[in-house]
């Protein structure tokens, strides 16, 4: 189990990071928030679990252990996999989340990709106490990316959402819809933050 990785940022996407320890690249799937506190060249540290599966290995990042034991946890229910459960923390945030569980609210749960009615159900059923009794999850405030000033960002934003489980015309909607209304000199991250708002709506 590799529980941390701690190194100089290779490179960052929207939903990932390369983390340089050692002369080796590591490749991290993160959350958006995880990702647009990642800058080049900065040392980071971010939480991490391994995913092992026949033909491959996997590592998750976090900016926080809680964060991390919450991607952890909503994978002990059948049917959560790692990815649904990356859009859940992408999608809700670690509080969000942590108060939707705890609440019993099925219908912000159903607002992420590949969580149904009858999922977000047995969720509720099967974490509700497991929740309650875990550290609330913070997130630590960080810079967001670079400014983007062209609309080079729609192609990464819808990229990412897509990414996170939504179909291409879902994402294509959320980022036409951001459009309109974003300013141009925003950040990507805060491009798709407007775009994920979108999609819960």
């Amino acid at each position: 189990m590799i529980a941390s990785v701690t190194g100089t940022v290779g490179q960052a996407g929207l939903d990932r990071v390369t983390v340089v320890v050692g002369g080796v690249g590591l490749l991290v799937h993160t959350t958006p928030a995880a990702a647009a506190a990642s800058h080049r060249g900065d040392e980071v540290t971010l939480a991490t679990s391994l995913v092992v599966r026949e033909d491959s290995l996997t590592l998750f990042g976090f900016l926080t252990t809680d964060e991390r034991d919450m991607f952890e946890t909503v994978q002990s229910v059948s049917g959560v996999g790692p990815r649904i459960a990356l859009a859940m923390l992408s999608v809700m945030g670690p509080d969000d989340l942590a108060a939707a569980l705890s609440a019993g609210d099925t219908k912000a749960l159903t607002t992420v990709p590949g969580i149904g009615v009858k999922s977000a159900q047995r969720l509720v059923l099967e974490l509700k106490d497991k929740v309650a009794g875990m550290p609330r999850p913070t997130t630590a405030t960080t810079p967001g990316s670079a400014a983007v000033t062209t609309d080079g960002w729609r192609d990464q934003v819808a990229e990412a959402l897509v990414g996170l489980g939504w179909n291409a015309k879902q994402a294509g909607e959320a980022v036409e819809r951001v459009a309109v209304t974003a300013p141009a000199d925003a950040e990507i991250a805060a491009y798709l933050r407007l775009a994920l708002r979108e999609l819960r709506r």
